[in-house]
């Protein structure tokens, strides 16, 4: 495009903090740009006197009528009309009148911005944003911006504005847009062409629109960003003020400890800046340089770095309850901080599992955590990791509060052991975590009855009570909302490949080496079969060992003598 000269007209709309607004009105005036000013006429007289006579020594410097401004009313729009009108009429060789507040901090010399948009100097830069296609608000209303009447003020009489809203909505009420409009949004600060804004102000049916959007909501984020599309010849729809909003739509303060960020992403304007920010009243506007620098802004890095603590905020750290409120279910972002594994059934099938496995990961290593006894922390100490107990009466207190725990605390990989004997609390919590890995090998708990010289009246009796537990579990893991990694094996099907499940449920984890070595020690599996057949002709039906396992041909006085 042809580059001509740009002659930068501002609009400072102010209502408190006049000291630091007539700050900002002698950084735009010394960059070269002519200034209009509205000041709120709730305002006292007295410090519009002293903004008055701070200024006094600058040309180029408009009052403009004071009008009485309340959020989200059509005073702020009459406020910037009359402001708008004022400049154009007291300055008419400006080419762009720049919209900003008091609080609005250049970050660039103004003779920056004015190469800018001297690159293009027909086109407006305005958020733009057609209200029936995307969802531009936060936190509020959209489209019934325009569809609803909004006679009173929200934020002072709140409860009849709610009840109109809502009465509105039940009765179907739906205003009519003036013919030919296209209702639009976006950020109230914006940089349009000396044409574009005659245009809108001098607009034959500008009447029909101020008494449409007099009943609007929040019109100045609607007046000129939907009149704009009418007399543009060419819009850029962003803004060159660089602003961001929480999830309540409350415009974030710039503190001393920002200032790294926005010079680093090359804004020309910011806001809102708190006022005892001091490093950055002194930082800001960087030096000029010896000729122009027409670079655009480049918001992206402090935008991502804003929605991120954004973020943070609302969810929380993962694995970390919300220090500001109560910890909830489902509310909090994501379940534990980091990747854990859980083995279940390996160290009933291999007796020296767990210091086996220790020797090969590279990770913290457990025994059973939720164990009905102990805690049974890696060395079993009394006092683990984070000084958290090994107390089962302090675990059982919050189970998912002791996990979420350990996990955060300690840097590496947690790893335990699990069984149907264990404290089951965590099944739901564990299945539906993305960083849980869950292994386990289905009915090998009743290995270890093996071993017991309990007579076989309780050994059914403790079968049939895992066996439920586990069946539980399942039911749990089997879930359509679980999240986690979750590997299930029969038995039977382990113990007739016991290496290759092995190496498949170790190939995700952090092995020492790469190599998982030699097997661990498997226990003595001699009488499986007979203790099997034992409990399913007492009756129990052995549901998770697998159907595999070979049973012994026996006579049938031997049969009956068993049963």
């Amino acid at each position: 495009m042809m580059r001509r000269d740009v002659r930068l007209g501002v609009i400072l709309l102010c209502h408190d903090r006049l000291d630091v607004a007539a700050r900002m009105a002698r950084i735009w005036v010394e960059g070269g740009a002519r200034v209009a000013i509205h000041v709120d006429a709730k305002t006292s007289a007295r410090a519009v006197a002293r903004l008055q006579a701070d200024l006094a020594d600058l040309p180029g410097i408009a009052h403009a009528p004071r009008r009485p401004c309340d959020w989200g009313r059509f005073s702020l729009v009459r406020a910037t009309q009359d402001a708008a009108r004022l400049l154009l009429d007291s300055h008419p060789d400006v080419t762009h009148v720049y919209l900003a507040s008091g609080s609005c901090l250049p970050l660039r010399p103004v003779r920056d911005l004015a190469a800018y948009l001297a690159q293009d100097p027909a086109c407006d830069h305005i958020e733009s944003v057609s209200a029936l296609d995307v969802g531009w608000t936060v936190g509020g209303l959209n489209e019934e911006r325009f569809t609803l009447f909004y006679p009173v003020d929200w934020r002072k009489r709140r409860w009849l504005f709610d009840r109109l809203v809502d009465w509105q909505r039940r009765l179907g009420i739906r205003r009519r847009l003036p013919r030919g409009l296209t209702p639009h949004l976006g950020s109230q600060w914006w940089c349009l062409t000396a044409a574009t804004l005659r245009a809108i102000l001098e607009d034959p049916r500008r009447a029909e629109f101020d008494r449409f959007f007099r009943l609007s909501w929040i019109p100045d984020e609607s007046y000129f960003q939907t009149l704009a599309r009418r007399h543009a010849i060419r819009i850029e729809s962003h803004s060159l003020t660089l602003a961001k909003f929480d999830h309540d739509g409350r415009p974030y303060l710039l503190y001393d400890d920002h200032a790294l960020m926005l010079e680093e992403s090359r804004c020309f304007v910011a806001r809102k800046v708190w006022p005892r920010a001091a490093h950055l009243l002194a930082h800001f506007p960087r030096p000029a340089g010896a000729v122009p620098d027409p670079a655009p802004p480049q918001p992206q890095r402090i935008e991502r770095l804003i929605n991120r603590t954004v973020r943070r905020r609302l969810l929380g750290r993962p694995g970390l309850y919300m220090q500001s409120r109560f910890p909830r279910m489902d509310a909090e972002n994501g379940k534990t901080s980091a990747d854990y594994a859980v083995f279940q059934g390996f160290s009933d099938i291999f007796p020296d599992f767990e210091a086996w496995l220790a020797e090969r990961l590279d990770a913290d290593v457990h025994g059973h955590l939720l164990g009905p006894e102990t805690v049974e922390f890696a060395g079993r100490p009394a006092i683990g990791p984070g000084a958290i107990s090994s107390s089962t009466l302090i675990r059982d207190r919050d189970p998912h509060g002791f996990l979420t725990a350990l996990i955060r605390i300690t840097a590496r990989m947690q790893v335990f052991q699990f069984s149907p004997r264990d404290n089951q609390a965590l099944n739901w919590f564990m299945a539906t975590d993305p960083n849980a890995h869950i292994h386990v090998v289905t009915g090998a708990w009743m290995l270890p009855l093996l071993e017991s010289d309990m007579p076989f009246d309780d050994i059914r009796r403790i079968t049939a009570h895992l066996q439920r537990a586990e069946i539980a579990q399942l039911d749990v893991l089997n879930s359509v909302w679980v999240k986690a990694r979750v590997h299930v094996h029969e038995l039977t099907d382990f113990l007739a490949r016991p290496q290759e499940m092995l190496v498949q449920s170790l190939q995700h984890l952090p092995l020492r080496g790469g190599a998982m070595g030699d097997m661990p020690r498997m226990r003595d599996l001699h009488g499986l079969a007979e203790l099997l057949r034992r409990l399913r002709n007492s009756g129990l039906r052995p549901r998770l060992s697998g159907d595999a396992i070979p049973l012994p041909e026996i006579s049938l006085p031997e049969r009956t003598a068993a049963e």
